[in-house]
């Protein structure tokens, strides 16, 4: 064994400290294959779209002790990988006439309670060639919920009156609360203004063309996109389009942990906050 080490360069202290650690690496690699497969069930339950952080909170709660450096690196050895962003289409169009609106929010998307600071955007949903279905969103800051949101063949100013509406009708009153958005017409019209002071909500807008002072809901929109349409071009049909999102929008707030709510799903985390509330 000398000899050999000798001819391979190879101190003899170090092949005798492998040789030794023989039964440890190969209970690490059964270890690891382990948990490669929990890994792959939580990764396939939601449908390829969990990375490292989210599969993390998943396997923790399901009693499993790891941390995230370990999930990352078997997620690595076994080709395992969450969806990435694609690049953004501007949907924003401007109106050169409307009134102008202040930024009350200063890219501050934290809140101290819920029903306080919600923010909201337009997205296309490609349905075939050169055919879109759009989608008005209505979030949170609080907790990152989807409280209202409104799916149409148009862009008209109805489109986001009716996703306010529909988050008005979630959570009782939006008496109080800010509305933040970018300067798209449907935004700045008169009759969104009027939609608005009927609801007793306050507007609220980033500066034109920046899209860093909505990033909370460019991000919401970049991730149903990523985890709905999974690579492809187009969903197949606007009625599939309308139940993907559905479906994705459920999951989103009763199941889909979110990083900003330590990983807690957003319903989940506004009643955890809500029982602490009370509990003082």
């Amino acid at each position: 064994m000398k000899r050999l080490c000798a001819v391979l360069e190879v101190a003899r202290s170090s092949f005798y400290k492998w040789r030794a650690g023989r039964d440890a690496r190969a209970a690490r690699e059964r270890a690891d294959a382990r948990l490669a497969e929990r890994i792959r069930a939580v990764h396939a339950e939601w449908d390829g779209t969990y990375g490292r952080p989210r599969i993390t909170a998943e396997l923790r709660d399901q009693g499993e002790r790891v941390n995230h450096k370990r999930v990352g690196r078997v997620m690595r050895k076994h080709g395992i990988t969450g969806l990435r962003l694609r690049k953004r289409q501007v949907t924003t169009v401007p109106e050169p006439s409307a009134t102008p609106v202040p930024d009350l929010f200063r890219r501050d998307f934290t809140a101290s309670g819920p029903n306080t600071k919600y923010v909201g955007d337009i997205t296309y949903l490609p349905v075939g060639d050169g055919e879109f279905l759009y989608l008005a969103t209505v979030i949170d800051c609080f907790s990152r919920r989807l409280v209202g949101w409104s799916i149409a063949s148009h862009m008209r100013t109805s489109l986001v009156s009716n996703a306010l509406r529909a988050a008005a009708a979630t959570r009782g009153s939006l008496a109080g609360a800010v509305f933040h958005s970018d300067h798209g017409a449907q935004y700045t019209s008169r009759e969104f203004a009027d939609v608005c002071a009927e609801l007793g909500v306050r507007q609220s807008m980033g500066a034109v063309g920046t899209s860093a002072d909505n990033a909370l809901a460019e991000s919401f929109n970049a991730a149903l996109k990523r985890e709905t349409l999974q690579g492809a071009r187009r969903f197949d049909g606007a009625r599939a389009c309308r139940l993907a999102v559905f479906r994705w929008t459920t999951r989103y707030n009763t199941r889909r942990r979110h990083s900003a709510n330590g990983h807690q799903a957003p319903i989940a985390y506004e009643q955890q906050s809500a029982t602490l509330t009370l509990a003082a």
